[in-house]
């Protein structure tokens, strides 16, 4: 299966013309990520943590999460050909940078795993579900955990911190607070968010063979929890809809009178 065989399947009242699309997406891409970046640099570099900036510190950290989930969200994106459709290569080319900056996440197997996620999804076959703890949050996170971050990641993570402490001086309560910490905090995020939530077995079930449901959020809270990911049955419907893209889809699954 290929970004672009889940692009084609997006209905046509939730297209967009091609080059739109992707200039809209490689724009909110851009944004996302030059803010990561220019907070990362300042709190790296610039930033002195004392009593008088530990407001400013909590703000960052806060504004951080929100960004590091927001890239991770453009990546899956990038998985589904959704951020420049058509575009393969630049697709994966954008995808792979985000992976990497996240947490030292491979592009490929990255991206195979979660197209497994969507032809099995709530399954024992899901890698994304934790089958024999399916309302369990703190063990399947922990599954969660095990199966995504490997050594790689653990590697990238460990090269960056030393090189900041120990080449470039970088104080260590900079590097936990304003860089470890927001990447923990936004795995639990999109994890809570994107996967818990959206498909944790409950007592009123699924509809349908997606295993997944989608938040009551509005708009704004939507983008604050997780990008418009909460909106988890839409995506699983409409895989080839950017996160942007979304919200129009619930006010039509609403409009439809379906509850999932």
């Amino acid at each position: 299966m290929t970004a672009v065989a889940h692009s084609t399947e997006t209905p046509a009242r939730y297209r967009w013309a091609a080059p739109r699309q992707a200039l809209i997406g490689t724009s909110l891409a851009i944004a996302i990520c030059t803010a990561w970046l220019a907070i990362h640099f300042v709190s790296m570099f610039v930033l002195e943590i004392d009593l008088v900036t530990l407001p400013l510190v909590a703000v960052l950290m806060a504004l951080q999460c929100w960004l590091s989930v927001g890239m991770f969200i453009v990546a899956h994106d990038a998985m589904h050909g959704s951020l420049a459709p058509g575009r393969t290569k630049l697709n994966a080319r954008i995808g792979a940078g985000l992976l990497l900056l996240y947490a030292g996440f491979g592009w490929t197997k990255m991206r195979e795993a979660h197209f497994e996620h969507h032809r099995h999804a709530g399954s024992e076959r899901d890698p994304d579900f934790d089958a024999a703890n399916p309302r369990n949050f703190v063990r399947w996170y922990t599954t969660f955990l095990k199966r995504y971050f490997g050594w790689q990641s653990g590697l990238y993570v460990m090269t960056v911190v030393n090189v900041y402490w120990l080449v470039f001086g970088v104080p260590l309560a900079n590097i936990i607070l304003l860089y470890g910490l927001p990447a923990i905090l936004s795995s639990l995020q999109l994890f809570y968010f994107g996967t818990y939530r959206p498909h944790r077995h409950d007592d009123e079930g699924f509809t349908d063979r997606h295993n997944a449901r989608s938040e009551g959020f509005g708009t704004l809270a939507s983008l604050a929890s997780c990008f418009h990911f909460g909106y988890h049955h839409e995506h699983h419907v409409n895989p080839g809809v950017p996160w942007w893209g979304l919200p129009a889809c619930r006010r039509a699954t609403l409009r439809s009178g379906s509850t999932q």
